[in-house]
């Protein structure tokens, strides 16, 4: 058993992509039973195939998107990925930050990346992350296995998201620093207004219904009244 776990757990790896949304992302419906690169290469069919190219150069067999891997159609399977969103990411052998806003040359502290509610969570849960540009090149043609740690990429992440580096190399969901999560999430949104709660379920560890339709006031309230009610710390109303 010993033997073949480590050969069974290598084919399993996987890979998650973050990004930014645009034009023409990909369904589970569109993708379902057929080969991606056999479609077309515009807008977001053409940054899945390269992520999935990129993945398979890094010798992962298993590459994950939220745009196609998630049925949006079920309000059921919906809940259950927003749940566990935090887990995939953690669990992945590591995650593809597509930049599409950075050219090679350019620092990536200007991206809308950093602006966007569940990149947050993105940043946060991977143990291993790659940041990528514009064009798919290596940010700062960086070779190193992981981004998160290097020294450079650090100070810059430090600099982008204003989160002290502990939290960005080791990041453990939960109540913690409730006030500082928040804050951390303060400037950033989201394209439906109670993702800005959503997105946050799982670095508070939290698991709330989904009820799409609410408010982002409803939403947020009913986030806060739990982190209160788990933690006990009131001072997050004031965040």
């Amino acid at each position: 058993m010993e033997c073949i776990r480590p050969t069974v757990s290598k084919y399993f790896r996987f890979v998650t992509l973050s990004h930014r949304w645009g034009e023409g992302e990909p369904s589970l419906r569109e993708i379902e039973g057929h080969s991606i690169y056999g479609m077309s290469t515009n807008g977001g069919f053409g940054k899945l195939q390269a992520f999935c190219v990129t993945a398979f150069e890094r010798e992962c067999l298993w590459a994950w998107s939220d745009t196609c891997c998630i049925d949006r159609d079920s309000s059921a399977e919906l809940q259950e990925a927003i749940g566990s969103m935090f887990a995939w990411y953690r669990r992945s052998a590591f995650t593809i930050v597509h930049l599409s806003d950075v050219p090679n040359a350019d620092s990536f502290g200007g991206s809308e990346w950093f602006r966007r509610g569940w990149t947050l969570q993105e940043l946060l849960a991977p143990r291993t992350i790659l940041f990528y540009t514009q064009n798919w090149s290596l940010y700062k043609n960086l070779t190193c296995s992981n981004h998160k740690v290097h020294v450079t990429v650090l100070d810059e992440l430090r600099w982008a998201t204003g989160i002290e580096s502990q939290f960005l190399t080791n990041f453990s969901p939960g109540m913690d620093d409730a006030r500082s999560r928040l804050q951390w999430a303060s400037l950033r949104c989201t394209t439906r207004p109670e993702d800005i709660a959503y997105s946050l379920f799982g670095i508070f560890n939290i698991h709330l219904p989904v009820l799409y339709g609410e408010s982002a006031e409803n939403a947020l309230g009913r986030l806060l009244a739990e982190i209160i009610s788990q933690s006990g710390d009131i001072s997050v109303l004031d965040w």
